[in-house]
């Protein structure tokens, strides 16, 4: 099974872990066409918190890698940390019904990321995930506003 397309040169970004993240997503998200940066900008700075809180634990000695790249209505993001990781869902593209409680401080960032990305892939060790927004479909799919 392939998580990502095959590229020799992705684009990359590296930065020690922080909070202060405007800068790096919206680097990120030269990639991606004006239409979809609202919805894209919140589920990458869920994964690039997760990476520097959790993963690194806001150490700045550590560092949060992101490769990316768009391709044919694909953009791909790969964001790794330096964490020793955590157990990754089971399934990568978990159905997920209903939103997660309020008061829960878990469940969140994956309800979101798999609402806004249409592959969520993590690597067996929890420190890298593979983020996929397929644009072209979505495009095809948009219904028509008369």
């Amino acid at each position: 099974m392939v998580l990502s397309p095959v590229k020799s040169e992705w684009d990359k970004v590296s930065f020690s872990s922080t909070l202060f993240l405007c800068p790096i997503v919206d680097r990120l998200l030269s990639i991606v066409p004006g239409k979809w940066h609202a919805e894209i900008r919140l589920g990458l700075q869920e994964a690039l918190v997760n990476a520097a809180k959790h993963g690194n634990n806001l150490d700045p000695h550590k560092q949060v890698n992101v490769r990316f790249w768009f391709e044919e209505g694909s953009c791909w993001w790969i964001i790794s940390d330096e964490g020793s990781g955590f157990q990754p869902p089971e399934r990568n593209r978990q159905e997920l019904s209903g939103l997660p409680h309020v008061e829960s401080e878990s469940g969140r960032g994956m309800f979101l990321l798999n609402q806004i990305f249409d592959r969520v892939v993590w690597n067996r060790q929890g420190t890298e995930i593979s983020l996929c927004k397929q644009l072209s479909a979505q495009i095809d799919r948009e219904p028509l506003l008369l």
